[in-house]
């Protein structure tokens, strides 16, 4: 008698990953994650690894880790998919300081935030 397994928590033909902990601001994330949005996941590939912006290796390692987890874990195509989300989120902030003038403190705050990127198989099933 063991426990009832888990539901998942996307459709049949979709899969996802999340990178949490990135040391970048949402809103330059959100730049990386809206030039992969909706494209194929070879032509994604190829964008993030052409891309001048700092973050897109991390980004393209999650969207590496999201391909093998639609292949080996629920069985997917990889020819077919596409990148049908990709969202960012806010992480924690480090607050740190410097001091100024007249003993007042400057605030230096430093975000990171997190992409969730789901791919899906397009298909019979689109």
């Amino acid at each position: 008698m063991g426990m009832e397994k888990n539901p998942r928590r996307v459709a049949d033909n979709e899969a996802q990953a999340i990178a949490r902990m990135l040391k970048t601001s949402p809103q330059k994330l959100n730049l990386v994650a809206a030039m992969i949005r909706g494209k194929k996941v070879d032509k994604a590939l190829a964008d993030l690894t052409f891309s001048k912006k700092r973050i897109a290796g991390d980004v393209k390692k999650c969207l590496q880790s999201a391909i093998a987890n639609a292949e080996n874990n629920h069985g997917l195509d990889v020819d077919e998919l596409v990148v049908a989300e990709a969202y960012v989120g806010k992480d924690i902030t480090l607050k740190r300081g410097r001091p100024r003038a007249r003993g007042r403190f400057g605030k230096i705050m430093k975000p990171f935030a997190e992409i969730t990127i789901k791919v899906r198989q397009k298909g019979e099933t689109a």
